[in-house]
């Protein structure tokens, strides 16, 4: 008998713009920094803290698939998931797998160090981080180098995730296709209950948390432009 294969929704939007804005602001920090652009790159900094306080409220109060409680599990669910994919292959998951949301909380764990390192990092001539007055020189020039070592590493742990899709999707996972359309198509047996918050409940978190950036953070930036 032929199973049934239908498409589920399995990712909401703000999930979906969270994922691609944090590529296209992690390459526009790098390639900011690496021209010396400081002003453009504390800007996009604090777009990316924006993005980051969003998600991270998101992950509490937002669509099931969205939520820590849904893709963090125990290590030893983890090593369940790993030793079964060792004996069957790469199995479709809805959402993250076990691993790959240890993944996603390392990411967002790096990236929000990121950002507080370099609120008190400086390029000893012209630009200081907003809290750099609040420590010594030293823990400044320390903070400075974390910040930059950091990024290395989020750098490498986003070529192992790429590297993890690759092999997904060639196993027949469309992961890729999932995080622009948001559905995945799944075996009916498969298909899950899943609950979807409104987009705007998310809109109206950003517009709040952007307020406060804005006024306090971005603000004195773009009037020296």
């Amino acid at each position: 008998m032929t199973q049934k294969v239908v498409n589920i929704r399995v990712w909401d939007l703000p999930v979906r713009v969270f994922h691609w804005l944090s590529v296209l602001l992690l390459a526009g920090l790098w390639w900011t920094a690496d021209q010396g652009e400081m002003d453009w790159h504390q800007l996009l900094a604090y777009s990316l803290l924006i993005l980051l306080i969003v998600r991270i409220i998101w992950g509490v109060v937002g669509s099931d698939t969205a939520r820590f409680t849904h893709f963090v599990h125990s290590p030893k669910r983890v090593i369940r998931y790993l030793q079964k994919t060792k004996q069957h292959g790469i199995s479709t998951s809805i959402g993250h797998n076990p691993v790959g949301g240890y993944m996603v909380v390392t990411l967002i764990t790096l990236m929000c160090l990121q950002l507080l390192t370099g609120l008190f990092a400086t390029d000893e001539v012209f630009t200081e981080g907003p809290l750099f007055s609040l420590v010594s020189t030293d823990s400044a020039l320390w903070l400075t180098w974390l910040h930059k070592k950091n990024f290395d590493l989020i750098l490498v742990l986003a070529v192992i995730h790429i590297l993890a899709v690759g092999v997904h999707i060639a196993k027949g996972d469309k992961i890729l296709g999932a995080m622009f359309s948001g559905y995945k198509r799944l075996l009916v047996v498969e298909a899950p209950s899943l609950t979807f918050v409104p987009v705007f409940k998310a809109i109206a978190i950003m517009m709040i948390i952007a307020a406060v950036v804005v006024v306090y953070l971005m603000l004195p930036i773009i009037d020296m432009l």
